[in-house]
């Protein structure tokens, strides 16, 4: 009789630990289940934020285009219309994107939050690749070489040619550029007076009218600017120094994921056509070109 009912036990403590086990596996199944759920989600959401600045792109049918002005990139002709390197560039990427070009002027030092406010859709205006900028934006391809460069009046071009020569000197660049990162952070300023001004333009006429000694801008911007027909031809660049080698690119959205792919594949069309050397070569350019 105790034979049986130990057999009895056994089998009773073998089918509840076969239920014990069943359990666990019905919750894990369920717990795995509710995993890939939320995974699901997940990717759902990533893609939906990742589409969602093209589709409305697509849907109005233009992408604004952050700009401010300054030769060659974009500028104003004889007659009053927008043109330059970077607007004849813009308007053959958004023709091969089926949209239209909507240019924008922007205060240069808020660019940043006219883009996450949504008031322009990228910044596209010799904007320097950096990794503070590529945190928080999305960055294309690089498509041209730039540096940093010094312009002072004609006479002054062998005076301001060591930073004890510059012990003193007013020196000026636009608000939150590259080059004021420059007269800020290199040591062959630390002995110059620093004073922002409003754009790059804004740094040639100091100079000019005598209120700067030294500007600090684009050496592309050098390159339109500083000509014999040009209103800054008694200007020129310190051909014995630059600073900061850096690189062009264009700016959008955090996240922006499918408009980002789709910029670079037009970008990268345009340059294979060889649209985009043809560009560059009408604005003296050709030789900083990363993209062919």
């Amino acid at each position: 009789m105790k034979k049986i009912i130990a057999l009895l036990m056994a089998g009773l403590m073998t089918a509840t630990a076969f239920a014990g086990c069943g359990a666990k596996k019905e919750e894990s199944g369920s717990k795995a289940s509710g995993s890939a759920s939320s995974s699901t989600a997940d990717s759902t959401s990533d893609s939906a934020v990742s589409s969602a600045d093209w589709d409305e792109i697509a849907k109005k049918g233009e992408m604004t285009i952050g700009i401010t002005y300054f030769q060659p990139m974009n500028y104003k002709d004889d007659n009053g219309e927008l043109t330059g390197f970077e607007t004849e560039f813009a308007q053959a990427v958004c023709a091969e994107l089926g949209v239209k070009a909507k240019f924008q002027e922007i205060d240069w030092d808020s660019k940043e939050m006219e883009l996450s406010s949504k008031s322009i859709d990228c910044i596209w205006n010799g904007l320097t690749i950096t990794d503070e900028r590529k945190q928080n934006m999305d960055i294309t391809t690089p498509y041209m070489e730039n540096k940093q460069v010094m312009v002072v009046k004609a006479e002054n071009a062998e005076k301001f040619t060591s930073a004890d020569a510059l012990k003193g000197a007013s020196v000026v660049a636009e608000q939150g550029s590259a080059g004021e990162e420059v007269a800020k952070g290199d040591e062959f300023f630390k002995s110059a007076e620093y004073v922002a001004v409003q754009s790059q333009a804004s740094a040639l006429l100091e100079v000019k009218s005598g209120n700067a000694d030294v500007a600090i801008i684009d050496y592309v911007m050098s390159i339109g600017t500083l000509t014999g027909e040009s209103d800054y031809a008694d200007l020129k660049m310190v051909e014995s120094k630059s600073f900061s080698p850096e690189q062009y690119g264009i700016a959008l959205r955090k996240n922006s994921g499918l408009t980002l792919e789709k910029v670079n594949a037009a970008m990268d069309s345009v340059a294979k056509s060889g649209k985009l050397a043809e560009i560059a070569k009408k604005y003296n350019l050709s030789d900083l070109l990363l993209l062919k």
